[in-house]
């Protein structure tokens, strides 16, 4: 059954193609910089979407040269000086419920980054599942060059999962940009396409998800959160047990039938 959920956001933009859902950052002429409404609307969005089950992939994105450039300096970084620690916290908590949201929604979320990748939006793409981004798209951890650390919104425990701890601290530390190209190498980004193929590339994945076993998919989501914190026995349990869940959904007597009728599958949607 679908949901009825409705999902009308003010401060960017919202579309669904079929089982694509598309949030585009659009604020171009600020580089998709991040405002207190922004962040709200975006934790609010990834939460409802965890119930809309038409909804099978989710796209992010960014309207002009820029994916986004994190929180606004004049609507956030220069509010925040009028707060005491109780309203700071009450922000950077409100920043993390919006990874919380990207890594626990169990559904694959794609970032595509069009552009320039900075601060919060880095963390953002890098909540994300995949990163498939323009050669434009070069990327920053900037926290301590505006006298931050580099621990912010949970990149410190992200990064160094994907890129190692050397390289991580690399980023962390220095806060300086890296090409498209090097973070292709480093295993940061999953494709580096020209701008003008952006699109559809981002597209390619986008419908290969949401033609996959969706209920498998969001159990690996799952896994990969949770086994982070496990040891291998641990792991192993873990996985022996959602592998059985699996078996018992219909998408796996599917696939059987479909490799001894030689065709492809129809996963349930």
């Amino acid at each position: 059954m679908k949901s009825s959920t409705a999902i009308n956001p003010r401060s960017f933009a919202y579309e669904e193609q079929g089982s694509i859902a598309t949030i585009t950052l659009d604020r171009p002429d600020r580089l998709n910089s991040l405002t207190f409404d922004v962040y709200r609307e975006l934790t609010d969005t990834l939460a409802a979407l965890r119930t809309r089950d038409q909804v099978r992939v989710v796209v992010i994105t960014g309207r002009g040269r820029g994916f986004c450039s994190g929180g606004d300096v004049e609507e956030i970084i220069g509010e925040l000086f009028n707060r005491d620690i109780n309203g700071l916290l009450e922000f950077t908590r409100m920043t993390c419920a919006l990874i919380r949201n990207i890594r626990s929604l169990t559904k694959p979320v794609i970032a595509s980054l069009n552009g320039t990748v900075a601060g919060a939006g880095a963390v953002i793409a890098l909540a994300c599942d995949l990163r498939i981004a323009a050669d434009t798209a070069k990327i920053a951890f900037l926290f301590v060059k505006v006298g931050l650390a580099g621990a912010d919104m949970g990149a410190a425990f992200l990064l160094p999962r994907i890129v190692g701890l050397g390289k991580a601290t690399e980023m962390l530390y220095t806060g300086d940009f890296v090409s498209a190209q090097e973070a292709v190498n480093i295993g940061l980004y999953n494709k580096v396409v020209a701008p003008s193929e952006l699109e559809e590339e981002t597209q390619r994945w986008g419908s290969r998800l949401a033609g996959g076993p969706g209920f498998a998919l969001g159990v690996t989501k799952a896994a990969l959160n949770r086994e982070l914190h496990m040891s291998l026995e641990m792991a192993l349990e873990a996985e022996a047990e959602a592998q059985a869940i699996c078996m018992l959904n219909p998408d796996f007597r599917e696939a059987y039938q479909a490799f001894t009728e030689k065709r492809a599958p129809v996963f349930n949607k």
